[in-house]
């Protein structure tokens, strides 16, 4: 056990804790925007379906009931543009950062093998590689990698932590380029319905690539839309012949949505107004924190997309998690998503209206 845990870098969060106790310390408490968890009530619709599928005694599917497989296929074409999906090409996984972590093991990956991911990206990426023992290889551009060795690549529109949205000519010469080279294109589009300056596309959609999904895979998440973070609801979709690996070897994995989750998963793929509902939520916290932030000296990069505000003061960045926490604020320091993001911050918009509203008038 202790050659596998050697392999991994130190959990990052730990590092915080330190600044964790300070803002604590505020007087009016601590305003935690560290974390994108959803703070918002569960869709009264969604507790309704997990509640009458709660009498579920016997074991779920790893595929999923039909139900499950058809509202996710319907809401693959309809909300993403794959106007193709059917049932093969879709797959239940029991939150996003399980397949994102556990995904390059599951596909056979190992020594020799390079695992590809952005140069500022949510850490799994590398935990993922560091499992299996391929080499974890960052990029600016994917389509600049030398290609060989590649086996898995990794894209993230709209990024974690950046908001940074890839605009659909730079996804169709993307996936053109990974087919070219044989390369496995895995899309990480968990905060797709978080567009706020920028329209997300998907690289299953029928423009990107052009109603086939060879070689590619999407990764989606009811967490954020839906506030599901609890329930660990999410699924991919794509190749069918890449999923139905993964289904057999999560079959014998015992990689199981329970039941009731998965009738959840149904009520929420089902309803679009809840998730308009906490977007206009999310929408009036980012306007208020973003506008108090650069009133307070920082500026905002990217975050055109996704539940984070980018910014930087132009210093280190634990001199700026630092600063915040002396108001009782705590925020993400921006190297734990890479060197490339050692002067900047994340800020979540994830806290309360009314803890949202304390920090804006501690940064006033």
């Amino acid at each position: 056990m202790a050659a596998v845990s050697d392999r991994l870098p130190a959990f990052p969060w730990d590092k915080l804790e330190p600044y964790k106790a300070t803002a604590a310390a505020h007087a009016d408490g601590i305003v935690d925007l560290s974390v994108g968890t959803p703070v918002d009530p569960v869709p009264q619709l969604i507790q309704r379906a997990l509640v009458e599928a709660a009498d579920s005694p016997g074991y779920p599917t790893v595929w999923g009931t039909v139900a499950l497989r058809d509202a996710i296929t319907g809401w693959v074409r309809g909300r993403l543009g794959a106007s193709a999906a059917e049932h093969r090409n879709v797959l239940p996984v029991v939150g996003s950062k399980e397949l994102v972590a556990w995904l390059p093991t599951q596909l056979g990956l190992g020594a020799g093998d390079k695992v590809a991911y952005p140069r500022l990206a949510y850490p799994t990426y590398e935990v993922g590689a560091r499992l299996c023992g391929a080499e974890a290889v960052v990029y600016d551009d994917p389509t600049e990698l030398d290609p060989a060795g590649v086996k898995l690549l990794w894209l993230n529109s709209p990024s974690n932590p950046t908001g940074k949205v890839l605009a659909k000519e730079d996804l169709v010469r993307i996936v053109a380029w990974a087919r070219e080279h044989g390369i496995l294109l895995f899309s990480d589009e968990c905060y797709l319905e978080l567009g706020w300056e920028a329209e997300p596309v998907s690289v299953l959609h029928d423009d990107v690539c052009g109603g086939s999904y060879e070689g590619i895979v999407a990764v989606h998440s009811l967490s954020k839309r839906s506030n599901l973070a609890g329930y660990r609801a999410a699924f991919v979709a794509g190749d069918a012949a890449v999923l139905g690996e993964l289904l057999e070897i999560r079959k014998h994995g015992g990689m199981m949505t329970p039941a009731p989750v998965q009738a959840a998963t149904v009520a929420a793929l089902g309803d679009d107004a809840h998730v308009e509902e906490q977007r206009e939520r999310y929408a009036a916290r980012r306007a208020a924190l973003r506008t108090a932030l650069e009133a307070h000296g920082f500026r905002v990069e990217h975050s055109e997309a996704s539940l984070y505000l980018w910014v930087t003061r132009d210093e280190p960045c634990w001199d700026t998690v630092a600063h915040l926490a002396g108001l009782g604020i705590l925020v993400a320091p921006g190297d734990f998503y890479g060197e490339a993001g050692a002067r900047f911050v994340r800020v979540a918009f994830t806290a309360t209206d009314e803890r949202v509203e304390a920090a804006v008038k501690r940064l006033g």
